[in-house]
């Protein structure tokens, strides 16, 4: 099985996966070592959660690739683990991943934004900077808004914490109308989160069996053994 980790990034991921694939929630520590225990033969990292748990560990995505598992990464938390990560074998899927890898991204908290609970479909309650600017360059390409105007937008978005991040914040943050960016929204709205969530569930349904053979050796330090004693028992 291929297990993907993802939520509010791509709330229907079931309806997208084909048989070959498990869903689970957004990762955190330990989650994805669990994955490889119940026979995962390919990893998916989208989400993952931080705030109030342990995030999910570089190690233990180490740890999976040492063992010729293939490790993918995009839209969220996994684009950031994947430009962490991809020295040592880990796919970066996207266009978020590659704002991260070539630097022109800089912030984890461009990605992060404050969401509802899964039994109601991870409603987005703020917008992830990621999208702001995919949707701001977006209606720039359709003529909607001036680049001044855009440069206001993307810099008032950066100036709101992530949570309080909302379409209406942004426009008083810039100083324009409410219902012109509400215009704008409707018709550039860009979820690159998505689209890389989806691009990364394409390269996985193709994703080989085995890892690249890893040219590096997998340190199992005394806090590893602590944390997973059951890896290790003879």
């Amino acid at each position: 099985m291929k297990v993907i980790f993802v939520g509010p990034s791509l709330p229907d991921a079931k309806a997208l996966a084909d048989r070959t694939m498990v869903i689970r929630p957004p990762a955190c520590q330990g989650d994805v070592v669990k994955a490889l225990e119940d026979g995962a033969v390919a990893i998916g990292l989208i989400d993952g959660q931080f705030e109030f748990v342990a995030p999910v560990w570089h190690k233990e995505l180490l740890f999976a690739l040492s063992r010729g598992v293939p490790v993918f990464g995009a839209a969220s938390m996994g684009a950031l683990r994947a430009v962490e990560c991809q020295t040592y074998g880990m796919v970066g899927v996207g266009r978020i991943f590659g704002d991260y890898a070539s630097g022109c991204r800089e912030e984890d908290a461009d990605v992060a934004l404050l969401h509802g609970p899964a039994e109601l479909g991870y409603p987005a309650l703020s917008v992830p900077l990621v999208n702001v600017d995919a949707t701001i360059e977006a209606a720039i390409g359709q003529g909607i808004i001036g680049r001044q105007e855009a440069l206001r937008l993307s810099q008032a978005a950066r100036r709101v914490f992530f949570k309080d991040r909302t379409w209406r914040r942004v426009a008083e943050a810039a100083d324009m109308d409410a219902a012109q960016v509400r215009a704008l929204v409707a018709k550039a709205w860009t979820d690159q989160k998505r689209q890389d969530a989806i691009e990364l569930m394409r390269a996985i349904a193709g994703a080989p069996l085995h890892a690249r053979v890893a040219d590096w050796s997998f340190n199992a330090t005394p806090l590893w053994r602590e944390l997973f004693p059951q890896l290790y028992r003879m």
